[in-house]
């Protein structure tokens, strides 16, 4: 059965950690939490993948900064609060035509913006 539940957890943790890559284009796709359950998920099944992502030369010390609680960077925090009401009201207004999914893609971004303007902001980022 343990090795079911690590086999399960590289898995999640190898998805989560490919949708975060490519959130980092993809601008409705939330890279941070994305990138916090993979290393989650490696943490309790694979000590080598783990150590790879904290790392990573890219996303490495992002992630030990958050985990460690010491914030998100002022920049990050800009980049992506402007992108999600870029891209959710883009969607909002030219690509969904129900009401009712409007106000949901609203709600979503409301709660991602102050779920990021309530974390602690980075002062001294060095990557």
């Amino acid at each position: 059965m343990q090795s079911i539940k690590r086999f399960f957890l590289i898995t999640v943790g190898s998805f989560s950690l490919g949708l975060g890559i490519i959130g980092i284009f993809l601008p409705l796709i939330p890279t941070t939490p994305l990138l916090l359950l993979a290393a989650a998920c490696y943490i309790r099944s694979s000590k080598r993948l783990y150590h790879w992502l904290i790392t990573n030369k890219h996303f490495g010390q992002y992630i030990l900064d958050y985990r460690e609680g010491k914030g998100i960077p002022l920049k990050a925090k800009v980049i992506g609060v402007t992108m999600i009401w870029v891209s959710m009201l883009y969607t909002v207004i030219f690509v969904v035509p129900l009401i009712f999914v409007k106000i949901l893609l609203l709600l979503i971004a409301a709660y991602f913006t102050w779920f990021i303007l309530k974390q602690k902001t980075l002062q001294n980022h060095t990557t």
